[in-house]
């Protein structure tokens, strides 16, 4: 009798453990990869003799790497920073919300109007051609057939020019931060080991 009760016990605790295990691997989630494929701004094209073209030209990848789980976007607001030797210019474009499916990678063409800054002079001086683009969003989860919460994301990046104007070298520039973290899986796991430690309070 006390050698059936121990198995039914061991088993129960095996069984919430795994439980645990599972709920945690089905429920994590992790923040979408953020990066500038080109940036492109005419104005400092030293190959062109027009430059009255002021417009940045963004084309920004979001990829979501979650297994069996889409993101809903709220809208991302973008902000390309530039510091010269004298000025201290921002500008700002908003890309409208969308959702984006499990393992699935989103491109989006952003235009950004400047102003402030006399590009011609820049490329006459030789000043810095070094841009900063910060992303900033919330997004939710979709996990089976409900929605977490919206979670902050906040990522950004030094973006160098070529004399073209154009965003230097073939790779990618990743935005990141130091902020953003795996979002759920701790808070999940948690949940799992309350789980055990309540079976084993109770078997006392």
């Amino acid at each position: 009798m006390g050698d059936s009760i121990c198995r039914c016990c061991c088993s129960f605790i095996f069984t919430c453990g795994l439980s645990a295990l599972f709920l945690w691997l089905t429920l994590r989630v992790s923040n979408p990869s953020c990066s500038i494929r080109q940036f492109y701004l005419p104005a400092l094209n030293t190959s062109l003799d027009d430059h009255t073209n002021t417009t940045i030209f963004l084309d920004v990848k979001l990829s979501n790497g979650n297994k069996e789980k889409g993101i809903y976007y709220d809208p991302v607001n973008l902000t390309v920073y530039y510091y010269s030797d004298v000025n201290q210019s921002k500008w700002n474009k908003t890309i409208p919300g969308f959702y984006q499916g499990h393992q699935k990678t989103a491109k989006k063409n952003a235009s950004v109007a400047t102003s402030g800054v006399n590009w011609t002079d820049v490329v006459v001086k030789n000043e810095s051609l070094v841009f900063r683009v910060d992303l900033a969003t919330k997004v939710r989860f979709k996990i089976m057939f409900w929605k977490t919460k919206r979670h902050r994301l906040m990522v950004g990046g030094n973006v160098t020019l070529t004399a073209q104007g154009a965003k230097n070298g073939k790779k990618d520039v990743k935005l990141k931060s130091g902020v953003c973290k795996n979002l759920g899986g701790c808070c999940f796991w948690q949940v799992g080991i309350s789980i055990v430690a309540l079976a084993l309070i109770m078997l006392d």
